[in-house]
């Protein structure tokens, strides 16, 4: 073990929390605030229905696409300078989006949004990394990072329908703009970096183009799959064509000196666990955060902000989970305990949700099982995003920090694309068995719907499964340093402060 010191925590730290939040509730929000104003959008600027998919999925490929590029030119260009980079870029391609005068315009400006999110997302989880050293503070302040990373989605939700209500769609794009000046400036009077985070090693090209176009192919692949179906050619052969530049991805870098992803970030258990359970979580609520959009406008006919208001007690639990649960036992508890009951909570809150009919009640079905399912993610994240980047090198906390993001972009994708499918599917199979009260189309999308949520149910039972199998780190016990080794890249790994 070395004898330098562990880095002195930056006495500006929660002043500095404040601002990354910040950026983080923009981004992560920014992925569901379209959502709503999409039908405006489209009516505006005459999208036709075939590329109305492509507000979304310009989006997704460009983020899911770069984000362990982004996360390795934080470690090796400053997480302070790439932060303030990805935040100004964001701002500008949201100007670009507001402004739109043709669907080549807003597509463009959203694959924009993608590319300097990818910079921001892994430089602001990494941040955090390295300037929250103490175990209890790090509880703390991953509490409320997991808290806006659980419930930002829904928060675009709500700002989503009160702006395309009362202004116009163009402000979701608008409304970004703030976020990133207040963001931008914070981050330049507050975060500064510890001393020795860098990693200064050359840039692995073959690396980052193979990871690049391995990702986007296979978020385009669930995309098109929702459009054209899973037997599709084209969409069989956008997974086979990812897959194989994901492998030899993977056997490049085994082989590189100085990798994009250097495998021990992946190949540690706790880690990998974190990656896996919270890819399936997410898969399971980006599904159903579309499914109850829709649910409340076209079978309840709430209005676009009363539908974003619907989603309040969700967002209630996740915050309550993060920072009044995960917060407070993360230290006392291990992880497993925090993220396998917390995965089991929302999927109680899922199983609620396969009851839902033509009639269901939102105060005591639909509430209830938002309570649940934000109570139970925002346990489970508020662990995951700490263990994510735990132990890491200081040198890699950027890529580590970009497999998080990675793992929920592209769980999202999955979840989108696949669960959409099943719920189509099962919509057009639809029979009843018995006789029909009410509209038979309702009826069909209904049925739809709770086919789907049950697999998303099925999926967050394996989340927890996962949890509890794979992830076997201790507590964070005492108030001890976790982060900040002055080792560096090329160093033998520090002695675990999570045994294993």
């Amino acid at each position: 073990m070395s004898d330098a010191p562990p880095i002195q925590p930056d006495p500006q730290r929660w002043k500095a929390l404040a601002f990354i939040a910040t950026a983080q509730l923009m981004v992560v929000l920014d992925a569901t605030i379209v959502n709503i104003a999409l039908p405006s959008a489209q009516q505006d600027l005459d999208i036709s229905e075939a590329n109305k998919q492509w507000v979304i999925t310009a989006y997704a490929l460009a983020f899911g696409g770069l984000l362990l590029f982004g996360g390795r030119i934080a470690d090796l260009w400053g997480r302070q300078r790439t932060f303030v980079t990805g935040l100004i870029g964001f701002a500008l391609a949201s100007a670009l989006g507001g402004m739109a005068v043709n669907q080549g315009m807003l597509f463009g400006a959203r694959a924009l949004q993608g590319v300097f999110g990818a910079l921001l997302a892994p430089a602001a989880l990494s941040l955090l990394s390295v300037m929250f050293t103490d175990a209890r503070e790090r509880a703390k302040a991953f509490g409320i990072y997991g808290a806006i990373a659980g419930g930002g989605g829904a928060i675009g939700l709500i700002l989503g329908g009160v702006l395309t209500e009362y202004l116009d769609w163009r402000w979701t794009f608008y409304v970004n703009i703030p976020f990133a000046a207040v963001a931008a400036v914070g981050a330049v009077l507050f975060i500064r970096e510890p001393a020795g985070a860098r990693n200064r090693s050359s840039l692995d090209i073959p690396g980052v183009l193979l990871s690049t176009t391995g990702l986007v192919a296979l978020v385009y692949g669930f995309t098109r799959a929702e459009e054209y179906g899973w037997t599709d050619a084209g969409t069989l052969g956008t997974f086979a064509v990812s897959g194989v530049l994901l492998v030899a991805f993977v056997v490049t870098e085994a082989r590189t000196k100085a990798p994009l992803l250097p495998l021990r970030v992946v190949a540690d258990r706790n880690r990998g666990g974190v990656y896996l359970s919270l890819g399936l979580a997410i898969i399971a609520m980006f599904g159903l955060f579309l499914f109850l959009t829709y649910y409340l406008q076209l079978v309840k006919g709430y209005n676009a902000m009363t539908t974003g208001f619907a989603f309040l007690p969700m967002i209630a639990g996740m915050v309550t989970g993060s920072t009044q649960i995960g917060a407070r036992l993360m230290t006392r508890v291990r992880p497993r305990f925090l993220m396998g009951p917390g995965f089991l909570v929302a999927s109680l809150g899922m199983l609620l949700l396969t009851r839902l009919d033509l009639d269901s009640s939102y105060a005591t079905l639909i509430l209830p099982a938002q309570l649940l399912l934000g109570l139970g993610m925002g346990t489970a994240f508020m662990p995951a995003m700490a263990l994510a980047t735990h132990n890491v090198r200081p040198q890699d906390a950027g890529v580590a920090s970009a497999m998080v993001n990675t793992s929920q972009q592209v769980g999202g994708a999955i979840g989108t694309a696949l669960l959409n499918t099943i719920a189509a599917s099962a919509a057009a199979s639809y029979v009843p068995s018995t006789k029909v009260v009410g509209d038979v189309r309702m009826l069909a999308v209904v049925h739809g719907y709770t086919t789907a949520i049950w697999v998303a149910f099925g999926i967050l039972l394996g989340a927890s499964a996962l949890a509890f199998t794979l992830v076997n780190a201790r507590g964070q016990q005492g108030g001890g340093p976790v982060a900040g080794s002055t080792k560096g890249a090329d160093d033998p790994e520090p002695v675990p402060v999570l045994a294993h």
